[in-house]
């Protein structure tokens, strides 16, 4: 069970830098009109699973990307991919371990253009307690008060201890998790 996907979703929503205000601007995630989509694969099999609850602030100024700012948090409890027993289980011990660390987090403290709509943000991603320093690439639109990203990465869970016991090797998940994140934001 491939879970690593919530940072993959914070690191997403991290990625709300906007480009047409001249200063910087603070927006906030509508977790309404956003998603945060994991994909994994299980005994050979293709699933995917999503987060029902997040949420976040940027702060950007395209001028000046290095004095950008992002937090995203994800209530890991959340994580839906619609078959029972994965349900049941990522919640558990073994996987996200809810009860000892309720959410993950992405603290994007470095963003930085790559021509056009692209960017990446780079940060820090907390799961289960564990911090890995990610990049996350994204395009961004902006429209009057509304900013879109979408961005994709790959994680491999292993590092945050996502998959103890016997599916710690990733005999029966595979150790490397798609993050998909589709954020709206609006700016204060």
């Amino acid at each position: 069970m491939r879970l690593s996907p919530l940072g993959a979703v914070l690191l997403g929503t991290a990625l709300l830098a906007p480009t047409a205000p001249a200063l910087a601007a603070e927006w906030t995630i509508d977790p309404a009109h956003s998603t945060i989509t994991f994909t994994g694969t299980q005994t050979g099999a293709a699933f995917t699973g999503h987060f029902k609850r997040f949420g976040g602030t940027i702060i950007f100024d395209p001028a000046h990307p290095d004095a950008g700012h992002a937090l995203v948090t994800i209530d890991v409890a959340s994580a839906v991919t619609g078959d029972r027993q994965r349900d049941e289980a990522l919640p558990g011990a073994d996987w996200f371990n809810v009860a000892a660390f309720p959410k993950a987090t992405f603290e994007a403290t470095h963003f930085q253009s790559r021509g056009g709509n692209a960017y990446t943000a780079q940060g820090e991603l907390s799961i289960r307690g564990v911090g890995q320093p990610e990049t996350l690439p994204f395009t961004l639109d902006i429209t009057g008060t509304t900013a879109h990203a979408k961005g994709h990465l790959t994680l491999i869970r292993s590092p945050f201890g996502i998959g103890q016991g016997p599916w710690a090797s990733g005999q029966w998940v595979a150790l490397d998790v798609g993050v998909d994140i589709d954020v709206t934001a609006q700016s204060s």
